[in-house]
């Protein structure tokens, strides 16, 4: 089985089963979200293409969009909390093991952009994969991180999902 055939099967199996789409999408958004699995499951070319199947669908937007927000929130906090408690030690788990300058520059980046790195991450798929761990790693307050986080996580779910449903209503 390749790529294209898992990504077309999920969305598949999401036309056919509409009301588990909010689940689906919360369970993409979560895996795009958590550090290390986000870079193993190709979920953003899936919500993508889910978005696209909510514009040509009687699947409602909203509950959607808030699945994926949720998804990636969750994802992202988990990572930040693996990061905060083991520290040192995630620079241990591939992929920080085989690139370690990625810590150093992740450090350089989180001490000139802050909390504005973690929203910016989200954006920019490999860092959308380390940027929450990292955040944890280097002790960024909780408060902060959440704010990013989820301010993110709402964008970014409906920048991925919003295309299909817009271009629903143009035509």
């Amino acid at each position: 089985m390749n790529i294209e055939t898992l990504v077309d099967g999920i969305i598949a199996f999401t036309q056919e089963n509409a009301s588990w789409a909010p689940y689906i999408v919360f369970a993409l958004a979560f895996a795009e979200s958590m550090a290390i699995v986000s870079l193993l499951v190709p979920a953003w070319g899936i919500l993508i293409g889910i978005g696209a199947l909510v514009g040509i669908s009687e699947i409602d937007f909203w509950p959607v969009w808030l699945g994926a927000a949720l998804g990636a929130i969750v994802g992202d906090w988990l990572s930040y909390l693996f990061g905060f408690h083991f520290k040192d030690a995630a620079t241990k788990v591939w992929p920080l093991s085989r690139h370690p300058a990625m810590v150093e520059r992740g450090q350089v980046f989180f001490d000139r952009w802050g909390p504005w790195s973690v929203f910016f991450g989200r954006f920019f798929g490999p860092l959308r994969a380390v940027v929450p761990l990292l955040a944890g790693m280097f002790a960024m307050r909780s408060l902060h991180f959440q704010l990013a986080n989820v301010a993110s996580a709402i964008v970014w779910a409906f920048v991925l999902l919003a295309p299909g449903s817009i271009l629903r209503q143009i035509f």
